[in-house]
């Protein structure tokens, strides 16, 4: 009973957090591949604005991080709006290689404008030490972890609700399976691309406020998670929101499962090369099978 609540305890659920995160910045990955057919670079620092938009509100209102989550979302998402309108709306009509290269641009402004606006000092949502709450005697579950796992349920099933219920959605799904078809049937196409931002950039700033509320703030933490997100983008499916889902829970519980020592009593992988996880699956998936698990775009 012992070594099955630490299982839970440091491993399971640090898995599920983490996995969390990571299918929450893949959906806005896979969603912007599948619909302008370019990887967006900039989609960690997209992650790390949101967390620091939340920052400032927790500063001035002293509210929790879950409070100032939809400002965090909104606000990027609006950001999101204005950098496509001024800097990846005019390359649209060109080849991808440059909307790539100048999405490795505005990853660098964002990171540059967020260091001069909040510093780089390391950054913290709270101060002290928060107790885990314990069921069972021994099942100890940080509040954080139940907030963060509950938060991506609700806002998987909302991007669900969108993708199946409304016009939009049905008009991103068909975009994204073909271009040339919704535009001849009278899809708007402009509108299509603005929701995709908003969505995508909504969903980044939850991931970035749950990994700094999970650890802590620095300007290149969602810079260092795009690895990650963009291997639970492929093994779901490039354009495949459901598949970046399923994707970023198997990397995050490949990635602590790793550690836990399955034989013998020392981990398995050393925590330190817990990302090689995710590179490794990328790696195996795009040889293996392209298309990922729910048969994504492959080029």
């Amino acid at each position: 009973m012992g070594d099955l609540l630490i299982f839970v305890n440091f491993y399971l659920l640090p898995g599920l957090v983490l996995g969390s995160i990571y299918a929450l910045g893949a959906i806005g990955v896979s969603l912007v591949f599948g619909i302008l057919r370019f990887a967006h670079f900039a989609h960690g620092d997209m992650m790390t604005l949101g967390a620091y938009l939340a920052l400032t509100v927790v500063a001035v209102t002293g509210a929790n991080p879950m409070l100032a989550l939809p400002l965090a979302m909104i606000g990027t998402a609006i950001i999101a709006l204005g950098i496509d309108r001024w800097f990846y709306k005019p390359f649209h009509d060109k080849s991808t290689i440059v909307l790539v290269i100048a999405s490795f641009g505005i990853a660098l402004m964002l990171r540059s404008l967020i260091r001069v606006i909040w510093g780089v000092e390391i950054e913290s949502y709270s101060v002290g030490i928060s107790r885990p709450l314990v069921f069972f005697d021994s099942l100890r579950i940080a509040e954080r972890h139940i907030w963060i796992i509950g938060s991506t349920v609700v806002l998987m099933l909302i991007v669900h609700w969108l993708l199946t219920r409304t016009r939009t959605g049905k008009a991103m799904r068909a975009v994204s399976d073909s271009p040339e078809l919704a535009r001849l049937t009278g899809i708007p196409t402009e509108r299509v691309i603005k929701a995709t931002w908003m969505l995508g950039a909504a969903l980044a700033a939850a991931a970035g406020v749950f990994v700094g509320w999970d650890t802590q703030l620095q300007t290149t933490m969602g810079w260092n998670l795009l690895l990650p997100i963009f291997a639970s983008a492929i093994l779901g499916g490039i354009g495949r929101p459901y598949g970046a889902m399923a994707g970023g829970m198997v990397i995050g519980l490949a990635e602590e499962l790793s550690t836990y020592p399955w034989i013998g009593t020392e981990p398995l992988l050393s925590p330190g090369y817990k990302t090689g996880i995710a590179f490794a699956i990328m790696v195996v998936m795009l040889i293996w099978r392209p298309a990922g698990l729910l048969r994504g775009r492959v080029y």
